[in-house]
Parts: structure tokens; C-alpha cells; sequence
């Protein structure tokens, strides 16, 4: 499945590690990213002509919620050019969301000695260039020459100034008065010049005790403007020409103050505006876990490093103020500057590397919000909600295009790659937002700080939200069948459905599968995780967890369901760790028969036999079964299972329930290059190869008779290389989304986009048919899950040419 609106916060540190798999062994890149521990600050001058710190050091940062043990890792040095490493041992462990300060070789100079380090080395590190790695063993790397990143065992790298020893490009130089430092908050993107920022040397060990290397910036308390304004840092591009820079006593206004999370800080504005249109007049104050202590309204001067904080591989960059903040507040209580109106242009954006091209915010949306990021925007008209809200973090997405590839029930569709609805904005109300659905209206004034946030993507950091109207919007429900020989087959992903969950969501689950989709006679189930959930044991049965969905299915006034399913081996199908996600079949025995066929496995590949040499009958080998599950296509993710049943008298259907491998890793709608690169359509297209094959397999031993339904969470899009290569450009499988109108197309809503992420798809042998997105969870505030549900009902009678009135496609769904 795609990343929901509440888990991207949960997985955001995991997302680029499919593009970094995608891109395994090229040089530069490490092994993957890393996601807890990682180095920091590096700094080499130590002791020299000028220098304040007497040592040099390497500082490491724990980024997760428990402490790291490194007693047996090691940090090493080389030189810029060398091949050689020095290392020094490390022992204990790093707090949660603390530092680890390793003190190396003292020089002749310096005034002011570092923290008490944690590790002791005695490493003369270069005070210009050089290589600094973290490695999780004590041992020196050995051969691996300028691509050390990629060695065994190495967690992080960073190579500085002038060597070719880094992860994809080299962190700036140092000198005997500047360190490298992790910007931002500090997430590994695997690229040292993008990680990596020059200042003012500053050390903290695992105490939380900090020494900077001199005065912090702006001291004393002298509120005199220094020489920078806003715009001056912000510039006529993406990227501030004054990064990695120590700005003075820069003045604005705070417009707006963000106080939870690790990402704390203040936006501020310049109510004087220069000339230049292409220069934003406000900034974001980073100030990490700290809580700045302004308020709206006040007039600042603020001193600090300029920053580029680029929150994932791929995303654009957020020009900041961080490092050793410093505030000094002059007075309180004035007017704000005026907020500009959104007037988005018609195009989204242009192609390539949008950090070395002009901007032109008249023509393209991207660069319209990046000559504006920072500033207090407001939304001057009355807008439609085109996603839910997310009640928890207050956020949603409106159009300011309305009549934008609008669904019927009021939100935008997603057409093509070409097209990402230029009129799209995200809205994230730093007070909170009431539940709201799709097709509800946001009255104008909504007015805020525009941020590039940590997912990747521009966002309206409201501190004033306009007034939400319900539009009314309902679920919808599937018609009872015309013909008593009718089958359902539906599909629906449960989002982590496990033994241990509240009963609640059984319940919830268990009502929709009832009432909205009327009890289908063969489920395909995505999400079923094994009994204890989460729990990260050897654990991998799902009986328990299919037992109680069966039961609240039952007390919701459903069938007494039967189930078919095959436990996977543990932690190798992806998902949540420990989960152990899988498909499952629920069928109902009073109206169709599953074929129990011995042998299948986990690892066991289930194939298509004839019943005869020159038969046209055809069977599976086992049932159920799994497509080829020891084929790479199906690393770290969920192998197709494939089960045989009989309908209707004697009639023979083959189902196969799937859930590729997810859109993690892929980089934003709003990313640094156009188009986006979509890193994990590489396994997906290899799982459609193989679902696509099989399928055929069934096609051609049948003679074109095989009843085949192909449905699940199959996380592209109906216009995706992935899904064309699944149907065979349509000679095999028929994808039952594109039989809707275009506006309808969607199960899925992202990003403010209504898209396709589950499929259900018919072989030719399948002629008469009505089938349906059942709406019920992803354009409401309150969901069960976040996808929707599909159904296809299979009519009886329809095995005939000219089809029967009955037979032409249509759908069973309609509003409750």
C-alpha cells in the first residue's frame, strides 16, 4: 500500500531506503540510509593557528527513541586521498536523541578544551579534506577505496572538502575555524554536500554538554540589524547563496511559531520588501527539540547558519536560519505583514533540476510557492476539500481549481503522470482542524506561513483557518445480486489488521463488509497480520486474527465465512516489522466451493497443470498456492496467493489476491528534479511480469477458458508501466477500473490526489460482469482503513455471445 496521511510521520526516515535498493552499488551511494545513529559534526583544525577547540573531533547523533549500543563499533579516519584507516574504538551507548562526542588529537593552539568526550582517539583528522566513517565493528575498512561508503559494515560516511571518498558529493571544506554539521534535523539522505553545512565549531557529548568554539552568534544582546535581510538569505533562487554562513542579527516579524515535535521553530518576515519579485521576504528558525520563546507578533533579530534542510532523497530544499540560534526580541505586539493571496499559475512545474533554473512563479506553481516560501499567504477564495482532514496533525488539501479533474463526490482525480493537478494545496492548521470529508468547503481566509515540510512538498502552515461546511457526503453500499447465481468477489485492504487490535476496528471492519458490500462471497483480504501484530517474535500464524474477523463478521449479521491463506516465512514479506503481512481468502461455503489442492507453502510455487495431456481442463498443482515466492521480484514483500474455486453448479474461478511492493522510497510530486523518479516501480514491474506470466499460463492451457479474477492492493497507478505489464496492454487481463468514467477512477486518496491503488481485473473468459469502487474510507475523516473497497459480481448466465441485456457492464454500487 502507499504511505497513509498519519504513518508517513512513522516510516518519513525509511522512505528513500527502496531508491537507495533501487540504486545498490553505484558509486557514492551508501548501503542504505541510516535512520538512528549518525555522524554529526566533524571537525579537523583543532589546536591549529586560530583555532579556539584545542582537539580535533567526530560528534555522532542518535536520531531514534532508544538508546544505540556502540561498544563495538568504531569511528576511522583517513585522509583525503588515503586508503589507509586510523580508527578509535568506542564504548557505552548514545542516549535517545542524544549526542556522542569522540575527542581526537590535540594540536599547539587553541584556548578552550571540548566537552568531556565519550571515546578518546588520538587521530590527527585533516583540517581541510578527509574521510570520517562509522562503522559497526573494530576492525580498520580495508580495499575499499574511494567507495567506502558502500563497504560492509560501514553506517555512515561523510567525506569533506576535496576527495572523492563520499556519499554522492563532499560535505564542504573546514578550516582551523569551521566544523561540518548535520543540518536540519539531521536525517541521512546519503548525500554529504546536502547533509552538511560549515560553521562555527560547536561539540556536545552524551551529557547534553555543549562548548562552542567562541561567542554563540549575536552576542552581546545588541539589537542593531545586521547586515543580511531576509531576502538577502533567501536570494533569487532555491538555494540561499549564503549557505553554510553565519547571518547577524537578522530582523523580521514572527508570523507564526511551531512548539511540537523535533522541528520546533518560528517562521519571521521582513515587513520592508526589496524590489525583487523572485525574493521571499520570510524564513523558518530552526530550533530542533527546543521551544522558541516568541510569539506572534513580536519583532526579532536573529542570528545563526544558513541552511538548506532537504527533509528526503530527491525533495527540494527549506532555506533556514539554525545551527546556535540566537534571538533577541525588540518589542511585541505588531502588526503582521500583509499576507499575499495564492494565485497559482496553470502549469505545475518545468523539467530537470529545478535548483540550477530561473525561477518563473508566473508560469509554474513550484516556483510560485518557492519565491513566497516562508511568507504569510492567505487563500482569498472559498475552496474545496479535495482529502479528508487529518484531525490529528490538522491537516488537509483544497483545490483552488474547481473544476480540476473534480470527481463526482467532490475531490480531484489523478489522470496521468502528466498531470499532478497544478491546483492542489495542502493546508496543515497549527491549532488544530475539525473532521471534515471530501467535497466540503473551506470559507476563504485561511492564512498562514508557507513551509516546505518534512515529507516533501509545500504546505500553508495556517495560524488562521477558515470555517469548514460539511458537504454532505455518504458512503456508499453494493446492491443485492439479481440472480441467485450470481458471485461476488471483492477486495480489501484491513491496514494492518492483527489478533490484538481493539475490537472496535474488528467490529468497523467487520459492519462495512456486511452492509456496504454485501457480504461478497469470495474477500480477498490484504494487510492480515499474524496473531500478535507488531510484536517482532518468530510468530507468524494468522488463525487467530482470521478467527476473530470471521466472528465479528457473523455478529454483524454476516455469513459464517471459511478462509484459505499460507503463513509466510517470518519478517520476509515486508510491512510493519514483526507483522508478518499476508492475503487471505474469506469465502462463504453456502455459496462456493474453495478447491483444496496439498502442498502449498511459503516457498512452494503453485503452477498450472492440465488434467489431461490434450485437455483443456485446467488445474493448479496446489491450492492454495504462491506465485514463485523465492523470486527476487518478491523481496522483502508479499507473494501472490492463488486460489482455485467452483461457483454455480460446477463452474471453475481462479482468484489471485496480491499486494505489491509499496510507493515508499519514490520521490515527491514537488521534488528537486522533474519528473519525480519513481524508485520502487522497479520491483512492481518485475511482480507484474510474474503475476502477468502465471495469468497467460492459465489463458493459453485453457484455450482461453479460464475464469480468472486478478484483484488487490496493487499499489500503482490503472496508467502505470507496472499495471500494463500486468494485463498484457489489456491481451490477458481486462483492469475493471478503466471500465468507469475518468472522474471515477480512484480508491485512494493521497496527497490531495484521488487515485488508483487496488485493482480488480477479469480474463476474457469472464463476460458478464458489474463491478464498483465501494466508497466508504478514504473521502471520510472516520476510516476503518485508508483504501476503499472494490467489488466485481460475476452473472450467471452469461456465457453466450450476443451478452444478454442483464450482462453488459455495469455497477452494483450505490449511496447508502
Amino acid at each position: 500500500m502507499a504511505i497513509s496521511r498519519a504513518r508517513r510521520r512513522i516510516v518519513a526516515a525509511a522512505i528513500p531506503l527502496a531508491v537507495i535498493a533501487a540504486t545498490a552499488g553505484l558509486p557514492g551511494t551508501a548501503n542504505a540510509l541510516s535512520t538512528d545513529v549518525v555522524i554529526s559534526a566533524v571537525y579537523g583544525g583543532g589546536g591549529n593557528s586560530g583555532a579556539i577547540f584545542k582537539n580535533d573531533y567526530i560528534e555522532l547523533a542518535n536520531l531514534s527513541d532508544s538508546p544505540v549500543d556502540v561498544s563495538s563499533w568504531s569511528v576511522q579516519y583517513t585522509s583525503a586521498t588515503g586508503t589507509t584507516f586510523q580508527l578509535t574504538n568506542l564504548t557505552g551507548s548514545i542516549p535517545a536523541h542524544g549526542k556522542y562526542l569522540v575527542q581526537q588529537a590535540a594540536g599547539a593552539a587553541g584556548t578552550t578544551a571540548l566537552p568531556t568526550p565519550d571515546a578518546i582517539g588520538t587521530i590527527p583528522m585533516g583540517s581541510t579534506s578527509g574521510v570520517v566513517a562509522l562503522v559497526t565493528r573494530q576492525s580498520p575498512l580495508v580495499g575499499c577505496g574511494t567507495a567506502c561508503a558502500t563497504a560492509p559494515d560501514v553506517k555512515d560516511l561523510v567525506g569533506y572538502g576535496a576527495t572523492a571518498n563520499v556519499e554522492t558529493a563532499a560535505a564542504p571544506g573546514l578550516s582551523n575555524t569551521t566544523a561540518d554539521a548535520r543540518t536540519g534535523a539531521m536525517i541521512d539522505t546519503d548525500n554529504n554536500a546536502a547533509d552538511f553545512a560549515s560553521g562555527v565549531p560547536k561539540a556536545t557529548n552524551s551529557a547534553g554538554t555543549t562548548v562552542t568554539a567562541g561567542d554563540d552568534p549575536g552576542t552581546p544582546d545588541d539589537p542593531t540589524p545586521g547586515p543580511h535581510r531576509i531576502h538577502d538569505i533567501q536570494g533569487g533562487g532555491r538555494v540561499s547563496s549564503l549557505v553554510g554562513t553565519n547571518v547577524t542579527n537578522v530582523p523580521g516579524i514572527v508570523t507564526a511559531v511551531r512548539v511540537t515535535g523535533n522541528s520546533r521553530g518560528y517562521w519571521f518576515q521582513d515587513p520592508t520588501a526589496d524590489a525583487d519579485p523572485l525574493t521571499s521576504e520570510g524564513l523558518f528558525v530552526y530550533t530542533g527539540s527546543t521551544t522558541p520563546a516568541v510569539a506572534i507578533g513580536d519583532s526579532v533579530v536573529v542570528s545563526g547558519r544558513v541552511t538548506e534542510f532537504r527533509p528526503a532523497s530527491g525533495a527540494q530544499t527549506l532555506t533556514e536560519i539554525g545551527g546556535t540560534v540566537k534571538t533577541i526580541k525588540v518589542s511585541s505586539g505588531n502588526a503582521l505583514p500583509a499576507a499575499v493571496p495564492v494565485a497559482f499559475p496553470d502549469a505545475y512545474t518545468k523539467t530537470g533540476n529545478l535548483e540550477t533554473q530561473p525561477l518563473e512563479p508566473s508560469s509554474y506553481v513550484l516556483d510560485w510557492l518557492e519565491v513566497h516560501e516562508g511568507m504569510r499567504i492567505t487563500v482569498a477564495q472559498d475552496t474545496r476539500l479535495v482529502s479528508p482532514v487529518e484531525t490529528e496533525f490538522g491537516e488537509l488539501w483544497v483545490t483552488l481549481k474547481p473544476n480540476q479533474n473534480p470527481t463526482p463526490r467532490g475531490g480531484t482525480v489523478y489522470t496521468s503522470y502528466d498531470d499532478p493537478n497544478s491546483g492542489r494545496l495542502m493546508i496543515q492548521a497549527l491549532n488544530g482542524a475539525p473532521a471534515a470529508n471530501v467535497g466540503s468547503t473551506l470559507a476563504a481566509g485561511t492564512t498562514g506561513a508557507l513551509d516546505y515540510q518534512s515529507f516533501g512538498g509545500y504546505v500553508l502552515q495556517a495560524t488562521q483557518l477558515g470555517t469548514i461546511t460539511e458537504g454532505g457526503l455518504k458512503k456508499q453500499k453494493v446492491l443485492p445480486p439479481k440472480k441467485a447465481g450470481d458471485l461476488s468477489v471483492a477486495t480489501y485492504n484491513v491496514e494492518n489488521l492483527a489478533a490484538n487490535n481493539p475490537a472496535a476496528k474488528f467490529a468497523r471492519l467487520a459492519q462495512a463488509v456486511v452492509s456496504n458490500l454485501g457480504s461478497p462471497d469470495i474477500l480477498a483480504l490484504e494487510e492480515i497480520q499474524d496473531n500478535n501484530g507488531a510484536t517482532n517474535d518468530s510468530v507468524v500464524a494468522a488463525d487467530q486474527t482470521v478467527a476473530k474477523f470471521i466472528a465479528a463478521i457473523q455478529a454483524a449479521g454476516g455469513p459464517a465465512y471459511d478462509w484459505r491463506g499460507i503463513d509466510p516465512n517470518d519478517d520476509t514479506d515486508g510491512g510493519q516489522p514483526g507483522g508478518n503481512i499476508r492475503q487471505v481468502f474469506l469465502f462463504n461455503p453456502a455459496r462456493t466451493t474453495f478447491v483444496d489442492r496439498p502442498g502449498g507453502d511459503a516457498n512452494t510455487a503453485v503452477s498450472v497443470v492440465r488434467a489431461r495431456p490434450t485437455s483443456n481442463q485446467v488445474a493448479l498443482s496446489v491450492s492454495p498456492g504462491r506465485i514463485d515466492p523465492t523470486s527476487d521480484a518478491w523481496a522483502s514483500s508479499r507473494k501472490p496467493l492463488v486460489g482455485e474455486f467452483r461457483f454455480d453448479g460446477d463452474k471453475q474461478l481462479f482468484v489471485v489476491a496480491n499486494h505489491f511492493n509499496s510507493k515508499g522510497g519514490d520521490q515527491p510530486l514537488t521534488a528537486a528534479v522533474q519528473p519525480p523518479v519513481r524508485g520502487s516501480e522497479v520491483q512492481r514491474l518485475k511482480q507484474s511480469a510474474e503475476v502477468h506470466e502465471f495469468v497467460k499460463d492459465l489463458n493459453e492451457k485453457s484455450a482461453g477458458r479460464a475464469r480468472v479474477v486478478v484483484l488487490g492492493d496493487l499499489n500503482d497507478y490503472q496508467f502505470s508501466p507496472a499495471i500494463q505489464t500486468l494485463t498484457g496492454n489489456g491481451t490477458q487481463l481486462t483492469t475493471l477500473i478503466d471500465t468507469l468514467p475518468v472522474a471515477e477512477r480512484y480508491s485512494y486518496i493521497f496527497d490531495g490526489n484521488s487515485q488508483v491503488l487496488d485493482h480488480i481485473a477479469i480474463s476474457p473468459a469472464i463476460k458478464g460482469y458489474s463491478y464498483g469502487v465501494v466508497h466508504i474510507n478514504a473521502e471520510f475523516s472516520d476510516q476503518a482503513s485508508d483504501h476503499d473497497p472494490q467489488i466485481v459480481r460475476i452473472l450467471t448466465g452469461c456465457d453466450i455471445d450476443p451478452l444478454p441485456k442483464r450482462c453488459r457492464p455495469g455497477s452494483p454500487v450505490v449511496d447508502e
